[in-house]
């Protein structure tokens, strides 16, 4: 999905509060990472991930990486911390602005 600014600066706000709920480490991203972060997609629409400084990988193909494999959209990469939204398909909790 492309965002528009106004829906990617939304999205931003709505993820300056949330705590990360993973950190991936010098395992870097393991199919098991994976599983456990398309998990959390099943209760959260919005996920923040931080990427730690013992991970060897580039922060930028470990937040695509996930995205890709979690079907997700990467809404931003900010420092080491990566920010990934995954819409419900029945019942969406965040609604979009629209363009």
């Amino acid at each position: 999905m492309t965002f528009t600014s106004k829906q990617r600066a939304y999205l931003r706000s709505l993820a300056a509060d949330l705590d990360p709920v993973f950190q991936i480490g010098k395992g870097g991203v393991t199919p098991e990472v994976v599983d456990a972060v398309a998990e959390v997609f099943n209760t959260r629409e919005l996920v923040k991930i931080t990427i730690l400084k013992n991970c060897t990988e580039d922060v930028h193909e470990v937040a695509v990486m996930i995205s890709e494999r979690t079907r997700s959209d990467l809404v931003q990469v900010i420092g080491r911390k990566v920010v990934l939204y995954k819409q419900f398909h029945e019942d969406p909790k965040i609604i979009l602005p629209r363009g």
